[in-house]
């Protein structure tokens, strides 16, 4: 598994969320409710995203012991 095609795929997504999370704080004709809801899917998304780079890396890790151990 490429790892570093993963990790930049993902930062490269994470970079967009960022953005548009600077869009939505900018728009100043949003209230707080609203932007707070704007906020929240970019958010969520972005931690779903660090999640599954922890879960890839981690499922790498016990492979890669699994073979070192079995040899």
């Amino acid at each position: 598994m490429d790892m570093a095609l993963i990790e930049a795929k993902i930062a490269e997504i994470v970079s967009h969320l960022e953005s548009e999370v600077m869009e939505v704080l900018q728009d100043e004709s949003l209230g707080k409710g609203e932007t707070n809801l704007k906020l929240k899917p970019l958010a969520s998304t972005k931690q779903i995203l660090m999640n599954a780079i922890e879960s890839i890396e981690m499922v790498n890790r016990l492979a890669k012991e699994e073979q070192e151990g079995g040899r």
